[in-house]
């Protein structure tokens, strides 16, 4: 490895920057073009491209076909499945926004977001949430502290969760291992919640008194549509918890065998979609759009990082990162300004580079690093639009219901650096 190391200037990370730098400022500057999903699928293969050419002229096919396979399939079939799932599952009613109820509902979004994805959790509260405060005049502040709890920091408890942590999964996390994290997403998720509470108290305070009348009187129970799907999701969770290595020793006979799970998994998602109706998903605005985008960007990404993850980890004692404090917060800062999933990886190929063996060893690396790594990755998502594939989501779903949101740069100013980030630091300061 390290003579692959030397061999791969640090000009061939220059498509993986500029990939990530796509995602993060097209929205912003070219949205018009962004918005459609075969640019994204064009502008992945132009950068991709270079890269295929160098790896295969050097004699690197066998790093890319592992990443395209073992990193690339496993994580696509996972969230897909997770996607087509939670799209099968719909919820009605209206229910009195009070600060309590509002609280409670953010709290429950925080356990889901671990068991069923950021993603997932935020496609089946946000609407629910929206649904149960129409009634309400002040309403920005409870998206944006949705997105900081239900779309980010609560998936911090399984490699479900959010994706950097499945990525951290797949190169030897054991599924249980994340449960390790449970105080730190207590105590995130406990703040967030203590602090919105608070908030949202203060402007019920300063509803007016018609609001509140309308909202009292317009009361529909909670209902659950698609329920079959929890089934298909707790066959997720457990072909992820259960079907690997660590208790199927014959799948380290053979790579090939690790597929079992990915086939059990495929498997539930193709169950949702046989037994879902599609008043259902129509019902949830369904489509395979928001999936396609994924599958597409990751594949850019995928491909591109390649020659960046390798180049990091031969030159990983020459960079100057090398305590858990650092990688909290290098990885924190990327992963709000650009996508939290490739973040994480690289940071981890930069902490296998610096081949540390003191201490315990989780996923090939350092312990105190991969929960630097880990936390970072998940909870400074929440630092941005741009940091979580579902921010942007739960924002374009409240604007949709008339709910004014803050600009690109106004979260930042009006929730991430004045409630997020010290809270961020708290938790450093505390456990890393």
């Amino acid at each position: 490895m390290e003579n692959i190391g030397v061999s791969i200037p640090l000009i061939s990370v220059v498509p993986f920057i500029l990939m990530l730098l796509s995602i993060a400022l097209f929205p912003l500057f070219m949205n018009h073009f962004w918005e459609k999903n075969k640019n994204k699928l064009i502008i992945a293969l132009l950068l991709s491209v270079p890269v295929i050419i160098f790896m295969l002229a050097n004699n690197l096919s066998h790093e890319l076909f592992k990443t395209l396979v073992f990193d690339y399939v496993p994580f696509i079939i996972l969230l897909g499945s997770l996607f087509t799932i939670t799209g099968g599952i719909y919820l009605t009613g209206d229910i009195e926004a009070k600060p309590a109820i509002n609280t409670a509902f953010l709290a429950i979004g925080a356990v889901l977001a671990s068991f069923m994805g950021t993603t997932g959790a935020a496609m089946l509260l946000i609407r629910p949430v929206i649904q149960t405060n129409k009634e309400r005049q002040f309403k920005e502040h409870t998206i944006l502290f949705f997105i900081g709890i239900v779309a980010n920091c609560g998936g911090l408890l399984t490699p479900l969760g959010d994706p950097p942590l499945f990525m951290m999964y797949l190169r030897g996390a054991p599924f249980t291992w994340f449960f390790s994290l449970s105080v730190e997403w207590l105590v995130t998720n406990g703040l967030l919640l203590l602090i919105y509470f608070f908030v949202d108290s203060y402007y019920y305070k300063k509803e007016p008194l018609s609001a509140k009348i309308r909202d009292i009187e317009y009361v529909k129970p909670i209902k659950i549509h698609g329920k079959l799907n929890f089934l298909w999701l707790i066959g997720v969770v457990l072909a992820v918890a259960f079907l690997n290595e660590h208790y199927l020793p014959f799948i380290k006979q053979n790579e090939f065998y690790r597929f079992i799970r990915e086939g059990v998994i495929f498997i539930m998602g193709g169950l949702s979609i046989l037994f879902t109706t599609k008043l259902v998903r129509e019902s949830n605005n369904f489509t395979w759009e928001p999936i396609k985008e994924v599958a597409y960007l990751f594949l850019g990404i995928f491909i591109t990082m390649v020659p960046c993850l390798l180049y990091l980890e031969t030159n990983a004692h020459h960079l100057g990162v090398n305590t858990p404090q650092q990688f909290y917060y290098y990885t924190g800062l990327l992963s709000s300004f650009l996508d939290n999933t490739p973040t994480a990886v690289t940071f981890h190929s930069l902490a296998l580079g610096l081949g540390e063996t003191s201490g315990k060893i989780v996923a090939e690396i350092s312990e105190n690093l991969l929960r630097a790594i880990s936390i970072g990755a998940v909870f400074f998502g929440s630092m941005t639009y741009i940091g979580n594939g579902p921010n942007f989501m739960v924002k374009a779903v409240a604007e949709e219901n008339n709910i004014k949101m803050p600009s690109f740069f106004s979260y930042i100013f009006k929730f991430s650096l004045i409630i997020l980030l010290p809270i961020f630091v708290i938790v450093q300061l505390l456990f890393i």
